[in-house]
């Protein structure tokens, strides 16, 4: 997988805008992405010192459409550790 597959999107929410200020950042990256790929897309893209990567699965919701249920697809977000002093600009000022 390119390195430049991996990071689908970053993640901006009220509890991802607090993890910010703490060096920690939130992205959704690919279903098959591992941790050492996450760390390498990010120091690549952002050139960035990261220290650690922590990965969570996000099952699928199950909403109902009148008598149909449908399920989002699952997927899998990463939360990504910063060495003291690197900060990433394109959370800044969200």
């Amino acid at each position: 997988m390119n390195i430049y597959e991996v990071l689908r999107r970053p993640l901006v929410t009220e509890k991802s805008t607090r993890l910010s200020e703490g060096n920690k950042y939130v992205f959704e990256v690919d279903k098959r992405a591992s941790k050492d790929q996450v760390k390498l897309a990010v120091e690549t893209a952002f050139k960035v010192d990261v220290t650690s990567v922590n990965i969570v699965k996000v099952p699928g919701e199950t909403k109902r459409a009148g008598r149909r249920e449908i399920t989002r697809q699952p997927w899998k977000k990463a939360v990504v550790t910063l060495k003291e002093g690197d900060k990433i600009q394109y959370f800044e000022g969200v």
